[in-house]
């Protein structure tokens, strides 16, 4: 009997252990004995316990596990547009650093930079050699213009919106890198003055700006440095570029870049300063910088929060991230053929929307429109995207991009590392 009994209860213990080990051989059930990692994703595949770093990233870090189906990846075409001259392109004329993009009056708008020069500039490095006609870089002598548009792609040039002042008043040199806000039924735009060559000693060009109550004009300066530069010793204590104005719980708030981290490999990154006014007084988050990356400002509302993109510079290049809270940003997909110096269509931009829709397109520049030294100067773009909530282009969420091979040779190593090899082969050969 007892033997009986003995058998009985083991066979109970085998069956036991049996349906046990059917429940575990489930993907997606105990983890300590799950197995291998599922062909098929399912809700909770990301609940596995022995995920691996990069497979945590890929289901807790994005908003899916295949671009795709991530509203903040996307691709980037971009279409030459038509209605700028620039002068054959012998260099005269450089157009860069557009604003964002705004439609009012039953057209888009948008503001940037302008050198009309009688030469090409000398460079940085001949800063010395700047006078009054003949600029250091692609941005001295400039001031700020802007175009309308009646479909994105065809522009007319409407002429200067904010000339250089006289001397000494902020941006006597050049007015550059400008951006627009609306608030309260005016119109403000925000950029930087320069008050003497860039390249002599820097780039010192505090942020100031002028307000309109239409956006044609015309603008009247504050007459005033906007934000300041910090404090002696802090990371932007000699530059806040590229200031770029949103509307967030009532309040202005302006991001900006600053170069820090000198003499040693510079270091770019973003802050953000805030105020009630749009004249200020700004006050600049303790956070700061809030962006580790990028040699641009450009950011849009999306959701509860606010995306940035981030181009060039930094180890987080070629990014788009996501800030819930509008300060501590998180990388939300990695990107090809960012565009560079974005100015972005965001309709929602000065809305104070609580649920930001994100955008599809805006302008650009490329400034290597010509060669250094012979013809430089920079030329604006469109770029088009799906990074929206309102818009669902597969073409947009491919991924890889495959260029002509002639792209990659053109990638050419220099006497230096050419020499550089040889030694390296020939000291294989004395071995």
């Amino acid at each position: 009997m007892k033997t009986t009994i003995n058998c009985f209860l083991a066979m109970i213990a085998l069956i036991a252990i049996a349906c046990q080990s059917k429940q575990d051989s489930t993907p997606e059930t105990n983890q300590a004995s799950q197995g291998d990692f599922p062909y098929t994703i399912t809700e909770t595949t990301k609940n596995r316990e022995n995920l691996s770093a990069a497979m945590n990233r890929s289901f807790n870090s994005y908003s899916d596990i295949h671009p795709r189906n991530n509203e903040l990846y996307s691709q980037f075409k971009y279409t030459e547009l038509k209605g700028f001259d620039y002068n054959g392109h012998d260099g005269t004329i450089s157009r860069r650093d557009p604003s964002k993009v705004i439609f009012e009056n039953g057209k888009y708008y948008v503001w940037y930079t302008k050198r009309h020069t009688p030469v090409i500039p000398v460079g940085a490095k001949r800063a010395a050699e700047a006078n009054d006609t003949i600029p250091s870089t692609d941005w001295d002598l400039a001031e700020i213009w802007y175009a309308t548009s009646e479909d994105g792609f065809t522009w007319t040039e409407q002429g200067v919106a904010v000339p250089r002042p006289p001397k000494p008043e902020v941006g006597w040199r050049a007015v550059t890198t400008t951006d627009i806000l609306k608030f309260k039924g005016k119109y403000y735009l925000y950029y930087q003055g320069f008050m003497e060559a860039s390249g002599l000693k820097g780039d010192y060009c505090p942020v100031t700006a002028s307000w309109a109550e239409s956006p044609d004009g015309p603008w009247t300066p504050a007459g005033k440095i906007v934000i300041e530069n910090g404090p002696e010793g802090s990371w932007d204590q000699y530059a806040i570029h590229d200031p770029y104005p949103m509307v967030h719980n009532g309040k202005i708030y302006i991001y900006y870049k600053s170069a820090f981290n000198r003499p040693n490999p510079v270091w770019v990154g973003g802050g953000l300063a805030i105020s009630d006014d749009p004249l200020g007084p700004f006050e600049k988050h303790p956070l700061n910088p809030v962006l580790n990356s990028g040699h641009e400002v450009t950011l849009f509302p999306f959701k509860e929060g606010v995306a940035a993109m981030v181009a060039k510079d930094g180890n987080e290049h070629f990014t788009v991230q996501y800030a819930k809270d509008w300060v501590n940003f998180e990388i939300a997909s990695i990107v090809e053929l960012l565009p560079v110096a974005t100015g972005p269509f965001v309709p929602d931009a000065f809305t104070d929307t609580k649920f930001g829709k994100g955008i599809t397109w805006g302008m650009c520049h490329f400034i290597n429109a010509g060669r250094y030294g012979v013809n430089q100067h920079s030329i604006l773009a469109r770029f088009d995207c799906d990074l929206s909530l309102e818009v669902d282009d597969p073409a947009m969420k491919k991924t890889g991009q495959w260029f002509p091979i002639d792209f990659y040779y053109k990638q050419k190593l220099n006497k230096n590392q050419k020499e550089r090899i040889k030694a390296q082969t020939e000291a294989l050969k004395q071995q």
